[in-house]
């Protein structure tokens, strides 16, 4: 199974729909987004038409998603992190920002999922994959990254996605 994992995405809705695309042309059957959507006109794209069709959709909150009410009106499966996963047998913890993590929350896992940084992370550490799709809005490091991670491998891949141009 291939999973899109995407985080960071501050309402930036051009590379979320890019982002979204990417992990429908990938035939994702799960969508895990890490927090920091920010705004619930911004959820709407992952509850609609753009989320690729057929993937579920796993949400956590992040330290800028404020309108929580908002967000769980229209995504009501969001959660404070860590959310554990079984997900093509392959277990996974998400939470947005990783430094919150104790041992015994990871233990088990064979992938943990964060974001918060806005940089990538694709690293082996302890045994298990950590990834961090960095952030999809490119507004801190410039540049809007989201991931796709194998389940059968157990290994994942940073996507560069493009941005339009801001107008002047």
């Amino acid at each position: 199974m291939r999973i899109g994992v995407i985080s960071d995405t501050h309402d930036r809705l051009p590379t979320m729909r890019q982002a979204l695309a990417t992990f429908a042309r990938e035939g994702v059957g799960a969508v895990l987004h890490a927090g920091d959507l920010v705004a619930p006109f911004a959820a709407k794209l992952l509850s609609g038409r753009d989320l690729p069709r057929g993937a579920a959709l796993h949400v956590v909150y992040g330290n800028n998603d404020g309108e929580r009410a908002g967000l769980a009106a229209i995504l009501p499966q969001i959660t404070d992190g860590p959310l554990r996963l079984r997900l093509a047998g392959v277990a996974v913890v998400m939470v947005h920002d990783e430094t919150v993590l104790t041992p015994a929350e990871v233990e088990g896992a064979d992938v943990v999922v964060v974001g918060h940084t806005h940089e990538p992370v694709n690293e082996r550490r302890d045994g298990r994959l950590v990834l961090n799709p960095g952030e999809a809005c490119g507004w801190v490091t410039g540049r809007c990254t989201a991931a796709v991670l194998d389940t059968e491998t157990i290994t994942a891949r940073i996507i560069d996605l493009q941005p339009e141009p801001e107008p002047d």
